[in-house]
Order: structure tokens, then sequence, then C-alpha cells
């Protein structure tokens, strides 16, 4: 089945693992969902992904989850613009999350990128998503 928003289909599957303490949650692979994965890596939001093929031969991604002293390393996950509202922002607007304390994740000409280094490269861009 196609799924009409991928970011979020991926932000919710690692919310519900992480309510259930999963060490590991899979994900159909896709390009964009790996660059969040890379985003949220390199922020420490999560241990690591890697690529494997399901029974069925497609590719998908798995993904490690984080925890510290038996609780999610994400507190809150959200997802800013969707498929019916998209949320754009110049460089100068682009959201500090919970006083610089969390991460929004920022689609810019460039690529995917943090708000901090998207502020860096003097870029704005589609806010996809805030993490805390």
């Amino acid at each position: 089945m196609a799924v009409s928003d991928p970011v979020g289909d991926l932000l919710t599957r690692i919310r519900n693992a992480q309510t259930r303490r999963r060490p590991t949650t899979n994900a159909p692979a896709s390009k964009l969902r790996r660059w969040v994965l890379d985003v949220l890596k390199k922020e420490g939001y999560i241990r690591g992904y890697e690529i494997v093929k399901n029974d069925r031969g497609h590719k998908e991604i798995r993904i490690s989850l984080k925890y510290h002293d038996g609780r999610p390393v994400i507190r809150e996950l959200k997802r800013i613009s969707r498929p019916g509202r998209r949320v754009y922002a110049g460089v100068r607007k682009v959201p500090i999350v919970r006083q610089g304390l969390g991460v929004a994740i920022v689609s810019t000409a460039r690529g995917v990128m943090s708000d901090a280094e998207a502020r860096e490269a003097n870029v704005g861009g589609e806010i996809l998503c805030t993490v805390f």
C-alpha cells in the first residue's frame, strides 16, 4: 500500500516502537527517510540504521533506537509540514526548538539538515519535523 506521508509514517513508527520499548523498528526504505535518519543519528537521537531486505525482497530500514536509563532519548517527535499543509521558513525564521535543546529538521536546496546547520549554511526550506 502506498503511503501518502513517508516522513510522518517514519516518525509514527519510531514513536510507537519507543512506547513499546523496542530496541529496533523497521520502515520501508526511501532516500528522504534515510536523510531524516542521518540527521537524527548525527544529533544523537538514534543509535543508527541499516538497509535490510525483508522476506519479500523489498528494502527496509532497520532503525536502532536509543535509550538512557530505560527511557527513550526522543521525548517528543512532531511532524510540522504535512502533505496538506506545507510549512516553509526563510533562514531567519527557522524555528529554535525548546530554546536550542531540540532540533528542527529542515529540507533545503542543499539537502536535509538540522536547524543549526541550515542557519550556518544561510538557507531556509521546508520544516519537516521537530525533535526533543
